[in-house]
Parts: C-alpha cells; sequence; structure tokens
C-alpha cells in the first residue's frame, strides 16, 4: 500500500495524469485497471480517472510494489551555473535576462548547464524548490528564445502561475518587444509583415513563403525602424504571432537579415561589421490581460524592461534617429 498527499503544485490535475507522472513505472492499463476495480482510492472513498485533484487530498494505493517504485530524482541541475541575470521576481515568477548562447532547454549537445536547470538550481539554493517534496511539478519556461538569442525569459514557481502564464501566452495577453540591427535601409519604416512559415525538422532552418500550404504556419511580424547608421538599422520588433527563427527568416525573406546571423543571412555580408551571432534582444515584455489572471491580476498593464543590449552602445554613436509613425 502506498499513501500520497497532493500538495498545492499538483491540485487541479486529473487523476490519471497525476499517477502518470508521480509513479512512471506504473503502466497505463495497469492504473486503470486498480482505478476501476476501486484499488486507487481518494479520500478513503471511490474515484474515477478524470477527477480533478485537490490540495490535500489523500490518494491510497493498493498496488503491487513493483509498479510504485518512484524513478529516483535526477539533481542534474546542481551541476549548472549559478550564474543569472534578474529582471524581477516574486513569490509566483520570474523574468531573466538570457545570455547569448544559453541554451534555455537541454539539446542532444548540452544537458546541464541550461537557463531552465539554472532556474532550479537557484530556487533549490534558496529552499523554494525541492524535488523530493514535489510529487510531479517542477519550475518550467513559460517562453522560449533562440541559443543565440538575448533577452526576457519567463519562469514559473508554481503550478499555478506556469498554467495563468501559458494561458496568457496563447491568448497574446503578453506582448513581447525585441530590439535588433539589420542589413540595409528599410523604406518603410513601420509596417506588418505577414507570410507563411514552413520548419525543416532535418535543417534546423524555416522558410517563408506568400503562399499557405499543409505544413505551413501563418506569421505576423511588426516593425518600426528606430535609427539608422551607414547601411544598418535598428529596429523594434513586435511578435504577433510566435514561431521559430520568426524575426529572423521574416526580415531575411524581405532582404533586411539581421546582423551577424549566418543562417538567415551570409557569412559574406556579415564580415567587418564584428559581429559574431545574431544582434537579437527579446529586450520588453508587457502584460496586458483582457480575460481573468487569479493570483497574477496585480501584473496587469505592467511593463518590464532591459536597458543593457549588448550591441546597442556601439550602434548609438552616429546613428540617426528615425520617426517612424504609429505601429502599422
Amino acid at each position: 500500500m502506498k499513501t500520497v498527499t497532493v500538495g498545492a503544485n499538483d491540485a487541479g490535475q486529473r487523476l490519471d495524469k497525476f499517477l502518470q507522472k508521480t509513479f512512471r513505472e506504473l503502466p497505463s492499463p495497469v492504473m486503470y485497471r486498480h482505478i476501476r476495480q476501486k484499488d486507487i482510492k481518494r479520500n478513503g472513498k471511490r474515484c474515477h480517472i478524470d477527477d480533478r485533484l485537490q490540495a490535500g487530498d489523500v490518494l491510497t494505493l493498493y498496488v503491487k510494489d513493483e509498479f510504485l517504485g518512484e524513478s529516483q530524482p535526477l539533481y542534474d541541475f546542481l551541476s549548472a551555473s549559478r550564474r543569472l541575470s534578474i529582471v524581477y521576481e516574486d513569490e509566483h515568477f520570474m523574468l531573466l535576462n538570457k545570455e547569448a548562447g544559453l541554451l534555455v532547454h537541454p539539446d542532444e549537445r548540452e544537458y546541464r548547464d541550461t537557463l531552465i536547470a539554472r532556474v532550479q538550481r537557484y530556487l533549490y539554493d534558496r529552499g523554494e524548490y525541492n524535488p523530493a517534496r514535489e510529487n510531479s511539478f517542477t519550475p518550467a519556461l513559460v517562453n522560449r528564445i533562440d541559443r543565440n538569442t538575448c533577452g526576457i525569459v519567463i519562469a514559473a514557481k508554481t503550478a499555478s502561475a506556469l498554467r495563468i502564464l501559458n494561458d496568457k501566452l496563447k491568448n497574446r495577453e503578453l506582448h513581447k518587444y525585441y530590439l535588433c540591427l539589420v542589413h540595409g535601409i528599410l523604406s518603410e519604416k513601420s509596417a506588418t509583415l505577414e507570410g507563411f512559415l514552413e520548419k525543416n525538422e532535418k535543417q534546423n532552418r524555416v522558410y517563408i513563403t506568400g503562399k499557405k500550404s499543409e505544413s505551413s504556419r501563418t506569421i505576423a511580424t511588426r516593425y518600426r525602424v528606430l535609427g539608422e547608421k551607414g547601411n544598418q538599422s535598428l529596429l523594434e520588433i513586435e511578435l504577433l504571432t510566435g514561431r521559430t527563427h520568426q524575426i529572423r527568416a521574416h526580415l531575411a525573406s524581405i532582404g533586411h537579415p539581421l546582423l551577424g546571423d549566418g543562417k538567415y543571412g551570409t557569412n559574406a555580408i556579415n564580415r567587418g561589421t564584428g559581429f559574431r551571432r545574431q544582434a537579437l534582444c527579446s529586450y520588453r515584455l508587457v502584460f496586458d490581460f483582457t480575460t481573468p489572471a487569479g493570483e497574477l491580476e496585480y501584473l496587469n498593464g505592467r511593463e518590464f524592461q532591459i536597458d543593457d543590449v549588448w550591441f546597442l552602445p556601439d550602434f548609438k554613436q552616429g546613428m540617426v534617429p528615425v520617426q517612424a509613425s504609429d505601429w502599422s
């Protein structure tokens, strides 16, 4: 027999999803059979697979021990760097200034030192996160940006904050703004670019077209020219859709690739610029809720910004400001 008490971070989950996350060795058919046979009880009573759990619920499992061997917790995050640039933090979430070159999540080349691992180590060191006390929740990132892009990434400390922020991101109630440097002078000083993006997984790149296909996704990228210098332009970008490599590919498709971007630009035009990575930073985040936000309602209308964008100081020397019209 095994008993488990549901914590606050697990509240709201379906019973079957919770059990699958908590007991990795418990096969789904075995779990469903035991629920039907009343071998798994909630607060001493019969339960159903789609029951929504509440904090404080006690689950009792009359299941063979071989199926309840909980996976040994992996504390790989303890080998991650402690270096973390925090823009804002409270008891619910964090805003982080991710450095260029750092992955947000592990991939086949880098597993341990990622942004999410640094977040988990930070919270563990402060006593705010202990995997041994959590049944299924781990602190998680709400959005992601490319490895060689810097800027604001949102990290949720609690399951409820994660659910709310994911919902706000999906419903476009979080407005993300980027700064970037591009090659060339744009004839239109502000515009909204539209198109269709198709991803090639093998090449790890995307392609922009003007025609929709079965595998393409609609994209919209809004830009405003802030300044010009020689044959370079400083843009502020608002992402109206958030697709892989959207800014880089969309601007390159109209003949204005980012400085330092060898994937969507060319190394030939990047030579001599001094940029070894794309000049792109997610520098501003605006919370603009149009639906209830629960415990995060206090964020509505707030704005957060990074001022020390790495490529701005050199560019601003000799920059000509452009008085662009309002967003198109």
